[in-house]
């Protein structure tokens, strides 16, 4: 069976959807056939991703969702069953990067990163959880980091979430059995997205954005790396994809 098979007439829900890896999955994903549906914060920006991949000849459907909010990120995936009558896949890829050291004492960053990082992820799980039970299919997929496998200084906090991404979701795997639905982490290393930008150290941000503008490969190759893990038959569960820039040490 193709990859294009096994993706075609799928509904996925992708969370951060408005830029970097949500933006690069949704339009790979479309191309192959799924229907997607959008949520990030910046409405006009999902908006303006949606009407573009409808005109293309894809499916898509844009909701403005904070996913600090588990009401909102309830109402993203129940818009999405709601509309197409269940929910194949949910990619919680909504992220923050805010690298500082822990002296820096940048709490309000350490609260957002475990608001969106964590808290965000187990939102998305809960939403799209009772319908993948009732369904007896369904895949949920995480976004972790090479962060989430290495600690380097000024990464406390943000390694620490990426860390729980892939224990949540190892612990979703064993515990969903039951129920035939599969789990998996994508963890990139310097791929070119907004990420960069939410580092508000300022000293921290320029050698991060240099970093980035010397390694970083494109959005594509995370896109690829989930329409590997979304094609895969029934019996199959991938689940981890550990990826970086060839030229990548860290």
């Amino acid at each position: 069976m193709s990859q294009q098979e096994n993706i075609a007439g799928k509904v996925v829900v992708i969370t951060g959807a408005s830029s970097g890896l949500g933006e690069a999955s949704a339009r790979h994903l479309t191309e192959l056939g799924a229907t997607v549906v959008l949520g990030a914060r910046r409405k006009e920006k999902i908006d303006k991703l949606a009407e573009e991949i409808n005109n293309n000849g894809g499916k898509a459907l844009a909701v403005e969702t904070d996913v600090t909010d588990v009401n909102q990120v309830k109402n993203l995936v129940d818009t999405a069953v709601n509309e197409y009558g269940k929910i194949d896949v949910i990619l919680n890829n909504a992220g923050l990067m805010p690298l500082s050291p822990l002296e820096y004492l940048k709490i309000g960053d350490w609260n957002q990163a475990i608001d969106v990082n964590i808290k965000g992820v187990l939102y998305g799980i809960a939403a799209a959880l009772p319908y993948m039970k009732e369904q007896k299919s369904g895949q949920i997929i995480s976004v972790s980091s090479v962060a989430g496998h290495t600690i380097s200084p000024g990464g406390a906090v943000y390694s620490a979430t990426k860390y729980a991404v892939r224990v949540i979701s190892e612990a979703l795997r064993q515990e969903v059995k039951p129920y035939n639905i599969r789990t998996a982490v994508i963890s990139p290393g310097a791929v070119a997205t907004e990420l960069p930008n939410s580092v508000t150290a300022p000293d921290v941000a320029e050698g991060i954005h240099q970093y980035y503008a010397q390694n970083a490969i494109p959005a594509s190759s995370f896109a690829r790396a989930l329409a590997f893990i979304i094609s895969q038959p029934e019996d199959v569960d991938v689940n981890e994809i550990l990826f970086r820039p060839t030229v990548q040490q860290l």
